[in-house]
Protein backbone atom coordinates (compact mmCIF):
# COMPACT_ATOMS: atom_id res chain seq x y z
CA UNK A 1 0.00 0.00 0.00
CA UNK A 2 2.43 2.30 0.60
CA UNK A 3 4.66 1.77 -2.14
CA UNK A 4 1.61 2.46 -4.66
CA UNK A 5 1.20 5.76 -2.53
CA UNK A 6 4.91 6.35 -3.47
CA UNK A 7 4.03 5.53 -7.28
CA UNK A 8 0.74 7.62 -6.82
CA UNK A 9 2.89 10.76 -5.31
CA UNK A 10 5.59 10.67 -7.64
CA UNK A 11 2.70 10.24 -10.79
CA UNK A 12 1.44 13.38 -9.59
CA UNK A 13 4.65 15.40 -9.52
CA UNK A 14 5.01 14.26 -13.26
CA UNK A 15 1.64 14.90 -14.25
CA UNK A 16 1.80 18.64 -12.07
CA UNK A 17 5.26 19.10 -13.74
CA UNK A 18 4.34 18.33 -17.69
CA UNK A 19 1.84 20.66 -17.16
CA UNK A 20 4.29 23.58 -15.88
CA UNK A 21 6.72 22.75 -18.53
CA UNK A 22 3.21 22.43 -21.04
CA UNK A 23 2.28 26.33 -19.35
CA UNK A 24 5.59 27.60 -20.08
CA UNK A 25 5.58 26.71 -23.47
CA UNK A 26 2.48 28.45 -24.14
CA UNK A 27 3.54 31.85 -26.49
CA UNK A 28 3.25 34.79 -25.74
CA UNK A 29 0.48 36.22 -28.04
CA UNK A 30 1.14 40.03 -29.29
CA UNK A 31 -2.19 41.64 -30.93
CA UNK A 32 -1.26 44.40 -33.00
CA UNK A 33 -4.38 46.25 -34.31
CA UNK A 34 -4.29 49.14 -36.95
CA UNK A 35 -6.37 50.88 -39.11
CA UNK A 36 -4.75 51.15 -42.50
CA UNK A 37 -3.72 48.82 -45.20
CA UNK A 38 -0.89 46.63 -45.22
CA UNK A 39 0.80 48.46 -48.42
CA UNK A 40 1.45 51.86 -46.35
CA UNK A 41 4.28 52.58 -44.12
CA UNK A 42 2.62 51.22 -40.84
CA UNK A 43 1.33 48.19 -42.53
CA UNK A 44 4.51 47.20 -43.67
CA UNK A 45 6.28 48.45 -40.68
CA UNK A 46 3.50 46.10 -38.31
CA UNK A 47 4.20 42.70 -40.92
CA UNK A 48 7.82 43.24 -40.67
CA UNK A 49 7.86 43.50 -36.84
CA UNK A 50 5.67 40.17 -36.90
CA UNK A 51 8.48 38.59 -39.27
CA UNK A 52 11.42 39.97 -37.39
CA UNK A 53 9.84 38.65 -33.92
CA UNK A 54 9.01 35.19 -35.62
CA UNK A 55 12.54 34.83 -36.85
CA UNK A 56 14.18 36.13 -33.15
CA UNK A 57 12.51 34.71 -30.86
CA UNK A 58 11.27 31.63 -32.38
CA UNK A 59 7.87 30.26 -30.20
CA UNK A 60 8.32 32.55 -27.52
CA UNK A 61 6.16 35.04 -29.04
CA UNK A 62 3.77 35.25 -31.84
CA UNK A 63 2.83 39.13 -33.61
CA UNK A 64 -0.60 38.71 -34.85
CA UNK A 65 -1.37 41.52 -37.32
CA UNK A 66 -4.66 42.76 -37.65
CA UNK A 67 -4.61 45.72 -40.40
CA UNK A 68 -7.95 47.71 -41.82
CA UNK A 69 -9.67 48.17 -38.27
CA UNK A 70 -10.68 44.77 -38.31
CA UNK A 71 -10.50 44.99 -34.76
CA UNK A 72 -10.35 48.48 -33.68
CA UNK A 73 -10.49 51.78 -35.29
CA UNK A 74 -7.76 54.61 -33.43
CA UNK A 75 -11.10 55.93 -31.51
CA UNK A 76 -11.49 52.95 -29.63
CA UNK A 77 -7.68 50.97 -30.20
CA UNK A 78 -6.37 52.62 -26.83
CA UNK A 79 -9.09 51.58 -24.39
CA UNK A 80 -8.97 47.85 -26.04
CA UNK A 81 -4.93 48.19 -24.75
CA UNK A 82 -5.71 49.61 -21.67
CA UNK A 83 -8.39 46.27 -21.13
CA UNK A 84 -6.00 44.00 -22.89
CA UNK A 85 -7.73 43.16 -25.70
CA UNK A 86 -4.94 43.86 -27.53
CA UNK A 87 -1.56 44.81 -26.84
CA UNK A 88 0.27 46.47 -29.36
CA UNK A 89 -1.14 49.74 -31.87
CA UNK A 90 0.00 52.22 -33.39
CA UNK A 91 -2.73 54.94 -33.51
CA UNK A 92 -1.89 58.97 -35.58
CA UNK A 93 -0.54 61.30 -33.02
CA UNK A 94 -3.53 62.79 -32.77
CA UNK A 95 -5.61 60.50 -31.59
CA UNK A 96 -4.04 60.91 -28.00
CA UNK A 97 -5.44 64.60 -26.83
CA UNK A 98 -7.18 63.00 -24.20
CA UNK A 99 -4.37 61.37 -22.66
CA UNK A 100 -2.07 64.17 -22.93
CA UNK A 101 -1.63 67.55 -23.84
CA UNK A 102 1.95 67.56 -25.24
CA UNK A 103 1.46 65.57 -28.36
CA UNK A 104 -0.38 68.02 -29.78
CA UNK A 105 1.87 69.69 -30.64
CA UNK A 106 2.28 66.95 -33.67
CA UNK A 107 -0.88 68.77 -34.99
CA UNK A 108 -0.13 72.04 -35.38
CA UNK A 109 -0.13 73.16 -38.75
CA UNK A 110 2.91 74.56 -40.81
CA UNK A 111 5.05 73.40 -37.85
CA UNK A 112 7.70 71.21 -39.91
CA UNK A 113 9.49 72.23 -43.01
CA UNK A 114 10.13 68.43 -43.77
CA UNK A 115 10.57 65.49 -42.24
CA UNK A 116 14.49 65.73 -41.62
CA UNK A 117 13.37 68.31 -38.76
CA UNK A 118 10.40 65.85 -37.67
CA UNK A 119 13.29 62.92 -37.23
CA UNK A 120 15.36 65.58 -35.64
CA UNK A 121 12.76 66.70 -32.84
CA UNK A 122 11.17 63.21 -32.01
CA UNK A 123 14.88 61.81 -32.02
CA UNK A 124 15.59 64.85 -29.59
CA UNK A 125 15.32 65.00 -25.68
CA UNK A 126 12.37 67.16 -25.90
CA UNK A 127 10.78 64.14 -28.46
CA UNK A 128 11.95 60.83 -26.59
CA UNK A 129 10.66 62.55 -23.40
CA UNK A 130 6.60 62.39 -25.00
CA UNK A 131 6.91 58.81 -25.06
CA UNK A 132 6.09 58.84 -21.53
CA UNK A 133 3.94 61.73 -21.47
CA UNK A 134 0.79 59.02 -20.46
CA UNK A 135 2.77 56.62 -18.20
CA UNK A 136 -0.16 58.10 -15.87
CA UNK A 137 -2.86 57.14 -18.30
CA UNK A 138 -1.24 53.57 -17.96
CA UNK A 139 -0.29 53.56 -21.82
CA UNK A 140 3.99 53.73 -23.15
CA UNK A 141 4.93 55.24 -26.12
CA UNK A 142 7.46 52.73 -27.60
CA UNK A 143 8.89 54.77 -30.88
CA UNK A 144 7.57 57.09 -33.66
CA UNK A 145 6.57 56.10 -37.33
CA UNK A 146 6.70 58.28 -40.47
CA UNK A 147 3.57 58.40 -42.31
CA UNK A 148 4.67 61.66 -43.67
CA UNK A 149 3.23 65.60 -44.59
CA UNK A 150 -0.26 65.75 -45.03
CA UNK A 151 -1.92 67.19 -48.11
CA UNK A 152 -5.57 68.91 -48.58
CA UNK A 153 -7.85 67.36 -51.07
CA UNK A 154 -11.53 68.78 -52.00
CA UNK A 155 -14.14 68.48 -54.36
CA UNK A 156 -13.22 71.99 -55.58
CA UNK A 157 -9.41 73.47 -56.02
CA UNK A 158 -7.86 74.73 -53.20
CA UNK A 159 -5.32 77.63 -54.06
CA UNK A 160 -5.74 79.79 -51.54
CA UNK A 161 -7.44 80.07 -47.65
CA UNK A 162 -10.43 81.52 -48.93
CA UNK A 163 -11.52 78.38 -51.52
CA UNK A 164 -11.73 76.88 -47.82
CA UNK A 165 -14.59 78.77 -46.76
CA UNK A 166 -17.62 76.60 -45.55
CA UNK A 167 -16.40 73.41 -47.13
CA UNK A 168 -16.39 70.39 -44.72
CA UNK A 169 -13.10 68.33 -44.28
CA UNK A 170 -12.95 65.45 -42.33
CA UNK A 171 -10.13 65.20 -39.50
CA UNK A 172 -8.91 63.15 -36.98
CA UNK A 173 -10.41 63.46 -33.36
CA UNK A 174 -8.33 66.69 -32.58
CA UNK A 175 -9.02 70.01 -31.42
CA UNK A 176 -5.93 71.45 -32.95
CA UNK A 177 -6.75 70.20 -36.55
CA UNK A 178 -9.97 71.75 -35.68
CA UNK A 179 -8.98 74.86 -34.97
CA UNK A 180 -6.75 74.59 -38.22
CA UNK A 181 -9.46 74.25 -40.54
CA UNK A 182 -11.73 77.04 -38.26
CA UNK A 183 -9.08 79.60 -39.49
CA UNK A 184 -9.68 79.22 -42.71
CA UNK A 185 -13.46 79.26 -42.07
CA UNK A 186 -13.96 75.68 -43.10
CA UNK A 187 -16.38 72.91 -41.07
CA UNK A 188 -14.00 70.22 -39.75
CA UNK A 189 -15.90 67.08 -38.86
CA UNK A 190 -14.25 64.63 -36.48
CA UNK A 191 -14.88 61.04 -38.53
CA UNK A 192 -13.11 57.70 -38.24
CA UNK A 193 -10.61 56.39 -41.09
CA UNK A 194 -12.50 53.92 -42.10
CA UNK A 195 -15.23 55.82 -43.05
CA UNK A 196 -13.72 58.76 -45.68
CA UNK A 197 -13.79 57.10 -48.51
CA UNK A 198 -17.56 56.45 -48.05
CA UNK A 199 -18.13 60.32 -46.84
CA UNK A 200 -16.43 61.86 -50.09
CA UNK A 201 -17.61 59.00 -52.79
CA UNK A 202 -21.69 60.31 -51.63
CA UNK A 203 -20.52 63.85 -50.81
CA UNK A 204 -21.13 63.83 -46.94
CA UNK A 205 -18.04 65.81 -46.71
CA UNK A 206 -16.25 68.14 -49.10
CA UNK A 207 -12.54 66.58 -48.19
CA UNK A 208 -9.93 65.47 -46.32
CA UNK A 209 -6.32 65.99 -45.39
CA UNK A 210 -4.09 63.15 -46.00
CA UNK A 211 -0.33 62.14 -46.82
CA UNK A 212 0.12 60.76 -50.61
CA UNK A 213 0.56 56.97 -48.99
CA UNK A 214 -2.97 57.05 -47.44
CA UNK A 215 -4.34 58.90 -50.46
CA UNK A 216 -3.40 56.49 -52.69
CA UNK A 217 -4.24 52.85 -50.66
CA UNK A 218 -7.40 54.18 -49.66
CA UNK A 219 -8.29 55.59 -53.41
CA UNK A 220 -8.99 58.84 -52.14
CA UNK A 221 -8.16 59.96 -55.21
CA UNK A 222 -10.34 58.67 -57.13
CA UNK A 223 -13.27 60.03 -55.39
CA UNK A 224 -11.88 63.84 -55.19
CA UNK A 225 -11.17 65.95 -58.77
CA UNK A 226 -8.13 68.07 -56.74
CA UNK A 227 -5.04 67.68 -54.23
CA UNK A 228 -3.67 70.56 -53.06
CA UNK A 229 0.45 69.98 -52.36
CA UNK A 230 0.13 72.01 -49.29
CA UNK A 231 2.67 69.42 -46.96
CA UNK A 232 0.76 71.72 -44.38
CA UNK A 233 0.74 68.96 -41.59
CA UNK A 234 2.11 65.98 -39.99
CA UNK A 235 0.88 62.25 -39.98
CA UNK A 236 3.05 60.07 -38.23
CA UNK A 237 1.98 57.56 -35.75
CA UNK A 238 3.12 56.71 -32.25
CA UNK A 239 3.77 52.61 -31.35
CA UNK A 240 2.24 52.51 -28.02
CA UNK A 241 1.21 49.55 -25.77
CA UNK A 242 -0.07 48.64 -21.91
CA UNK A 243 2.40 49.97 -19.30
CA UNK A 244 0.63 47.19 -17.11
CA UNK A 245 1.30 44.55 -20.17
CA UNK A 246 5.00 45.77 -20.95
CA UNK A 247 6.19 45.86 -17.31
CA UNK A 248 5.08 42.61 -16.70
CA UNK A 249 6.98 40.69 -19.57
CA UNK A 250 10.06 38.82 -18.96
CA UNK A 251 13.18 41.03 -18.96
CA UNK A 252 14.40 38.67 -22.12
CA UNK A 253 10.97 38.78 -24.11
CA UNK A 254 10.87 43.01 -23.77
CA UNK A 255 14.36 43.35 -24.86
CA UNK A 256 13.83 41.26 -27.70
CA UNK A 257 10.21 42.74 -28.60
CA UNK A 258 12.15 46.10 -28.37
CA UNK A 259 14.81 45.31 -30.36
CA UNK A 260 12.62 43.70 -33.41
CA UNK A 261 10.90 47.13 -32.67
CA UNK A 262 13.45 49.68 -33.47
CA UNK A 263 14.54 47.41 -36.55
CA UNK A 264 10.88 47.36 -37.90
CA UNK A 265 10.52 51.21 -37.34
CA UNK A 266 13.83 51.82 -38.92
CA UNK A 267 12.60 50.02 -41.37
CA UNK A 268 9.29 51.62 -41.69
CA UNK A 269 10.59 55.04 -41.89
CA UNK A 270 12.91 54.28 -45.11
CA UNK A 271 10.03 52.80 -46.44
CA UNK A 272 8.07 56.26 -45.96
CA UNK A 273 9.59 58.52 -48.15
CA UNK A 274 10.19 56.41 -51.03
CA UNK A 275 6.10 55.20 -51.05
CA UNK A 276 5.33 58.88 -51.11
CA UNK A 277 6.68 59.92 -54.09
CA UNK A 278 5.67 56.23 -55.49
CA UNK A 279 2.14 56.87 -54.88
CA UNK A 280 1.85 60.44 -55.14
CA UNK A 281 3.30 59.45 -58.61
CA UNK A 282 0.48 56.62 -59.30
CA UNK A 283 -1.90 58.94 -58.46
CA UNK A 284 -0.68 61.80 -61.14
CA UNK A 285 -0.61 58.79 -63.61
CA UNK A 286 -4.01 57.74 -62.56
CA UNK A 287 -5.25 60.96 -64.50
CA UNK A 288 -8.14 60.84 -62.01
CA UNK A 289 -7.33 63.94 -59.76
CA UNK A 290 -5.91 67.24 -60.28
CA UNK A 291 -2.38 68.18 -58.40
CA UNK A 292 -2.69 71.94 -57.48
CA UNK A 293 1.01 73.32 -56.49
CA UNK A 294 0.96 76.07 -54.42
CA UNK A 295 3.05 79.54 -55.59
CA UNK A 296 5.29 80.47 -52.37
CA UNK A 297 2.79 83.85 -52.18
CA UNK A 298 -0.77 80.64 -52.02
CA UNK A 299 1.43 78.80 -49.66
CA UNK A 300 2.50 81.87 -47.40
CA UNK A 301 -1.42 82.77 -47.30
CA UNK A 302 -2.34 79.32 -45.64
CA UNK A 303 0.50 79.76 -43.29
CA UNK A 304 -0.41 82.90 -42.25
CA UNK A 305 -3.98 82.19 -42.10
CA UNK A 306 -2.78 79.32 -40.03
CA UNK A 307 -0.34 80.16 -37.25
CA UNK A 308 -2.37 81.68 -35.14
CA UNK A 309 -3.05 78.14 -33.96
CA UNK A 310 0.35 77.64 -32.32
CA UNK A 311 -0.58 80.74 -29.70
CA UNK A 312 -3.79 79.31 -28.96
CA UNK A 313 -2.23 75.79 -28.03
CA UNK A 314 0.96 76.83 -26.69
CA UNK A 315 0.01 76.78 -22.96
CA UNK A 316 -0.89 73.30 -23.41
CA UNK A 317 1.76 71.95 -25.23
CA UNK A 318 4.32 73.79 -23.67
CA UNK A 319 5.99 76.58 -25.67
CA UNK A 320 9.58 75.17 -24.42
CA UNK A 321 8.50 72.03 -27.25
CA UNK A 322 7.36 74.43 -29.73
CA UNK A 323 10.53 76.34 -29.82
CA UNK A 324 12.43 72.81 -29.81
CA UNK A 325 10.28 71.64 -33.10
CA UNK A 326 10.73 74.95 -34.59
CA UNK A 327 14.92 74.96 -33.98
CA UNK A 328 14.68 71.60 -36.22
CA UNK A 329 14.07 73.56 -39.02
CA UNK A 330 17.51 73.85 -40.64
Amino acid sequence: MQKKSCVAVILALVFSLGLALSAHAEPIVVKFSHVVAENTPKGKMANKFRDLVAEQMGDKVVVEVYPNSQLFNDNAVLEALLLGDVQLAAPALSKFQKYTDVLQLYDLPFLFKDMEAVECFQQGPFGKKMLKSMMDKGVLGLGYLHNGLKQLSANSPLRVPADAAGKKFRIMTSDVLAAQFEAVDAIPLKKPFSEVFTLLQTKAIDGQENTWSNIYSKKFYEVQPYITESNHGLLDYLVVTSAEFWNGLPEDVAAGLESALAEALEYGNAESFALSEEQKQMIIDSGRTEIIELTPEERALWVEAMKPVWDEFAPAIGQDNIDAAVACNK
